[in-house]
């Protein structure tokens, strides 16, 4: 598959998608979501992929809509805009069955910021820089951000974050709980390989009901969850991995997990 805005690296059950657009900072055009949006399902349909990385290119992460771009395309309505090229990918990636990691390198802003953090893992270079930059242009927060934003940093930073569209730093990002985890810039490809094959390495299956178990269970009672919980168990012990788990644990080796 032919990319011109992104770049697909696949090794040892990791993809890794980096977008592609570095004297943009890698802002999004309507090719950039398209392929994403493709590249994602590409990954979802792969019994191969089993963790998907996103990054960019040179300075930036992602820094959100080329307005440039934008105008120049005769400005259709921004709610069809969204729902044609922004939807699909972010309703994808969210819905990814697989885990995903985004290793900020840069700036990532407004629906850059959103990408990151429709993410599993977010792991920050020292140098990377936040900003929900939508009202500095007379926006509300889009492409999953409302949804996303409290979820991690709670309703007060949120709207900290979107009211004042301040640029915050990798530190704060994590004192917030806004990634998991800040490495020097220089040694961010290597912290996020090593999170991405010891994901690579776990029971396929079992990652992909656990990303389900979370996100139902902050939304539903106790006793919906400990229901639900017992509903996807009987899955996840029907499993080959359940089982070679069970072997390794008695044979005293490391599991090889199958997805199967």
């Amino acid at each position: 598959m032919d990319f011109q805005t992104i770049r697909w690296d696949e090794a040892d059950g990791v993809v890794t998608l980096t977008l592609n657009r570095p004297e943009t900072l890698n802002a999004f055009n309507n090719t950039m979501l398209e392929e994403l949006a493709g590249a994602v399902e590409r990954v979802a349909r792969s019994r191969d992929a089993r963790v998907l990385v996103l990054t960019g290119a040179g300075r930036g992460f992602a820094s959100g809509q080329d307005l440039k771009a934008y105008q120049e395309s005769g400005s259709p309505d921004l709610g069809e805009h969204l729902h044609r090229y922004y939807d699909p990918l972010f309703e994808r990636l969210w819905g990814l069955e697989k885990p995903t990691i985004a290793a900020v390198n840069g700036v990532a802003a407004g629906a850059g910021m959103s990408l990151a953090m429709a993410c599993d893992f977010r792991v920050a270079a020292d140098t990377a820089r936040f900003m929900q930059a939508f009202v500095r242009i007379g926006l509300i927060p889009d492409s999953g951000s409302t949804y996303l934003l409290p979820r991690l940093v709670g309703y007060a930073r949120a709207l900290e974050l979107a009211m004042l569209g301040d640029l915050i730093d990798a530190q704060t990002a994590l004192a917030w709980g806004l990634v998991n985890k800040v490495v020097p810039a220089e040694r961010l490809a290597e912290e996020t390989a090593a999170l991405a094959r010891r994901l690579a390495e776990g029971p396929p299956k079992a990652l992909g009901l656990i990303k389900r178990a979370i996100r139902r269970g902050a939304q539903q009672s106790f006793r919906d969850a400990l229901e639900y919980e017992a509903w996807l168990q009987a899955a996840a012990v029907a499993t080959e991995d359940h089982r070679e788990g069970i072997a390794a644990f008695l044979e005293k080796r490391a599991p090889r997990f199958r997805g199967r």
